[in-house]
């Protein structure tokens, strides 16, 4: 265990030295980073003797490669991705497949298949007969393209991982360690325990909170679930309804500034937006979602005469203002740093970890202490460690796909294809999109999704009129479906699994209560003023009301009961607000 703790503070220090240091290259750092990724996804993350032993081959192998392109930088710069030597077509190939078994032992085999199906693409394409073949590309530069140039491996959704995503992780990691888990439920509590359904909506907020800086719904559901569910289940709350509240809950984390996990790092290397640009137009539908599943529970709390919380739960006006505080201060150093002192989001974010850091070594008497700052530092390390490890594997083997689609010319033709099966319209390619997102999403992690599909239906969106933030922030919620959608919901199983409950259940539940999910991304193409706020803001806030009150008659469509044409007219009056623009000529 010193060991890997020692690496997670090496992880930490290598990161937040690359935000304070200044320009340093990239085939320097990104293959650093895969670096000191790979004992943790081959070694600490090994389920067997035998998986260890042969992790430790791939992860030597693998950083003897990632120090060799690191060291050789300037020369690589000058082969402008070709590959010169038999050494160096070796190492490419060991890059590679590790990279490959780097994902599948870290997320599994869904990514990395996909990965490999498009490199064999990449390699043999040429021999496929009609416009879905390509020219074929030499080896040298097809390999050099991905592994020695600052494309493939080493591009920019890696530099994404390398010096935004990883600061974030740290920042979640550290006041994960620390006081702010108890802080994030203590304000939760206070705000929502004494209303009708109050435990149900305590997990909503503190799952809004918790989330914002996990960006990770199983993470979200596993932390705040271990305290909401249980205080559910006591109050009498039906099983299913437990379990979906947290599912949907913890799945909008991923959706709530100022944060909103990876993905929205990678949105701004895609689009070239400001990120707090992507965060003032996420805001408003974010809200929508967390109102829409507030709406549904206070459904449910009528419907099954669900009390607040007792009083001996709730926590007492000083406890809620001393833990919010570790919490707090961070965030509010985030913020400052990012709105009033101009800073970027790393920037900002690897000021609030050495706020955070600080805070470590105080507990809610607010009496420092050494023996538990290094408990605490020595969690925040593993924690960091291993997460920054597995999104870097994820990343990397999406990058593998992406270099792909750019080398073959195959991104253009699929999106050729949604245009045409879409017949030109808007609407039909915005739902092929959609099924396209939650199909992959059910596979793939989120951000993974996000990145493939953005890259092959981003372009058809954005030629059919949708402008690009739209399109991005479309695919982006529709990636995240897969969280509550069965047949594989992620949130589902995990919140099922706790609260020993059918996860068939449960999921039909979470449906209900996170359509907000399904219909925000629609209704934002249908208004786009809805994510406006900063260009227009009392139109946006007008158009939040509008689309707000048609989620709200289409929740209770879906949970009050009644008969079925009450319902149809509810939920068709809901959608008319929803998407009523779309309608108009």
């Amino acid at each position: 265990m010193p060991i890997w703790i020692a690496l997670g503070l090496l992880s930490i220090a290598f990161h937040l030295y690359l935000i304070f240091s200044g320009l340093i290259p990239n085939l320097v750092t990104r293959p650093l980073h895969m670096a000191l990724a790979l004992p943790w996804v081959f070694i600490y993350l090994a389920n067997s003797p035998t998986a260890r032993t042969t992790g430790t081959i791939f992860a030597a192998i693998g950083i003897v490669c990632c120090l060799w392109i690191a060291f050789n930088e300037a020369r690589l710069g000058d082969q402008y991705g070709y590959l010169e030597s038999t050494l160096q077509f070796w190492i490419a190939g060991a890059l590679v497949l590790i990279t490959l078994e780097m994902a599948r032992r870290a997320i599994g085999w869904p990514l990395p298949v996909i990965a490999a199906l498009m490199l064999l693409y990449g390699l043999f394409g040429q021999h496929l007969p009609g416009e879905f073949g390509h020219p074929g590309l030499p080896l040298g530069s097809f390999l050099g393209t991905i592994t020695v140039a600052e494309g493939g491996l080493w591009g920019s959704l890696t530099g994404v991982s390398v010096s935004i995503i990883a600061i974030f992780v740290i920042m979640g990691a550290v006041l994960n360690a620390g006081e702010a888990g108890q802080g994030f439920m203590n304000l939760a509590s206070a705000a929502a325990g004494r209303l009708r359904g109050g435990a149900a909506k305590v997990s909503v907020l503190s799952s809004a909170l918790f989330g914002s800086i996990s960006g990770s719904a199983s993470a979200n559901v596993a932390s705040t679930g271990a305290i909401t569910l249980p205080a559910m289940r006591d109050l009498g709350y039906p099983k299913r309804l437990a379990g979906a509240v947290e599912a949907v809950a913890s799945s909008g984390g991923q959706i709530m500034p100022p944060l909103m996990g990876a993905g929205a790092f990678v949105m701004v290397e895609l689009t070239g937006i400001p990120y707090t640009s992507i965060m003032a137009a996420a805001i408003l539908p974010a809200i929508l979602f967390f109102a829409t599943v507030w709406i549904g529970i206070d459904a449910y709390a009528a419907r099954y005469d669900l009390k607040p919380l007792p009083k001996d739960r709730m926590p007492a006006a000083r406890v809620v203002l001393t833990t919010g505080a570790f919490f707090l201060v961070p965030f509010a150093v985030l913020l400052e740093r990012m709105f009033r002192g101009g800073y970027t989001p790393q920037y900002a974010g690897a000021c609030a970890i050495l706020a955070g850091v600080v805070l470590l070594a105080f507990d809610t008497s607010l009496r420092p202490s050494a023996s538990r700052f290094l408990q605490r530092m020595h969690r925040a390390a593993l924690s960091a460690g291993e997460q920054i490890a597995v999104i870097a594997s994820i990343i990397l083997c999406a990058s593998l796909i992406i270099s792909v689609l750019g080398q073959t010319g195959l991104g253009v033709k699929i999106t050729s294809l949604i245009l045409s099966a879409g017949g030109e319209q808007l609407w039909p390619a915005l739902l092929l999109t959609a099924l396209a997102c939650l199909l992959l999403g059910m596979e793939v992690p989120t951000t993974a999704a996000y990145v493939i599909c953005i890259s092959v239906a981003g372009p058809a969106l954005q030629k059919l009129g949708v402008e690009p933030l739209l399109a991005h922030l479309f695919v982006f919620w529709f990636a995240l479906l897969s969280t509550i959608t069965p047949p594989v919901c992620g949130a589902v199983f995990i919140a099922a699994g706790m609260i020993d409950e059918d996860w068939l259940k449960v999921a039909l539940t979470a449906m209900a209560l996170g359509v907000g999910l399904y219909l925000i991304p629609l209704a934002m193409i249908a208004n786009p003023a809805l994510i406006a706020v900063v260009e227009t803001p009392v139109r946006a806030v007008l158009t939040m009301v509008q689309v707000g009150l048609g989620l709200g008659l289409v929740s209770h469509a879906l949970i009050v009961p009644g008969g079925a044409g009450r319902r149809m007219l509810l939920g068709g009056v809901g959608l008319v607000f929803l998407l009523g623009n779309a309608l108009l000529p």
